[in-house]
């Protein structure tokens, strides 16, 4: 019996990739510079039309959905 192969990916990357919430910067997150990382957010909250709640809001539960998957993944 062979054992099958699976690619294991971060639970965060699929929701990321799959997310109705905004569209962000690919690989905005392996920045070191967390003034980068908050500039990036706030252009990919203002330029969403799929947020659900204000630019700020949008960006901040991204920045926080990153931070918790770190403890996950």
């Amino acid at each position: 019996m062979g054992k099958s192969i699976k690619k294991k990916t971060k639970w965060s990357q699929g929701v990321t990739a799959h997310s109705n919430a905004l569209d962000i910067e690919a690989g905005i997150f392996a920045s070191k510079d967390p003034h980068q990382i908050a500039s990036s957010l706030k252009r990919s909250a203002e330029a969403s039309d799929r947020r659900k709640s204000s630019a700020y809001r949008s960006a901040m539960s991204m920045l926080t959905f990153y931070i918790n998957g770190q403890d996950r993944d």
